[in-house]
Order: C-alpha cells, then structure tokens, then sequence
C-alpha cells in the first residue's frame, strides 16, 4: 500500500503564492511519474504538471511559465510552485504517484486532495 499525504493547499489573493507537497509513504521500491491534477466544481479532472524519475516535466498550458513542479527522490516528496495565482487556478488539488512497489508490483495512488482558492 501506498500512500500520499498532500499539504499547502488555502486561500491565497490573486497574483501570490501556494506551495504545495505531496509526501509518499509506503511499500515503495521506486516512483516512476509524479503528477498534479486539479479539479473544479462541475469540471472534469485535468493534469497540471508532471514529472519524470529523471526530471522532465510537463505543465499544462493554462499554468506554464507560472507553476513549477520539483520532486525530491530520496524523500519521495513532488512539490508544486504555484506564483501569479489567478482565479481561475481555483481548484481541488490531488497529487498522483506511479512507480514500483517492493516486491516488484507496480501501482498508482492518488492523494485526497487539497483545495487552493484564489480571490480576486
């Protein structure tokens, strides 16, 4: 089993700041992809960012040039760097990791999700 605990989610005014970590804890032999979701009320899920075991990321569109997504390895921990918050980046925010457990059966686990609300 695997789990993620996700933290830094609020209420934050428009144009500043969030930073949010999701810390993964468990059976785990090693994370392969880390990722970021949110979701707003009504809305479908939608990917904000990813990263790779190596380091590649990938933002959507909406949030390039304003988010950064960061992982630390040894503490399986992936970060993301919300600044020049806007609110339309209002959203349930849920931290995705999928990797390898010990034992050599991969998984995929999603954390329960924290809100960020941004006022204008």
């Amino acid at each position: 089993q695997v789990r993620l605990v996700e933290s830094g989610g609020g209420l934050v005014q428009a144009g500043g700041s969030l930073r949010l970590s999701c810390a993964a804890s468990g059976s785990i032999f090693s994370i392969i992809l880390m990722a970021w979701y949110r979701q707003a009320p009504g809305s479908q899920r939608e990917l904000v960012a990813r990263i790779t075991s190596g380091g590649s990321t990938n933002y959507a569109d909406s949030v390039k040039g304003r988010f950064t997504i960061s992982r630390d390895n040894a503490a399986n921990t992936v970060f993301l760097q919300m600044d020049n918050m806007k609110p339309a980046d209002t959203a349930v925010y849920y931290c995705h990791a999928a990797g390898t457990g010990i034992g050599g059966i991969g998984f995929g686990s999603w954390g329960q999700g924290t809100q960020v609300t941004v006022s204008s």
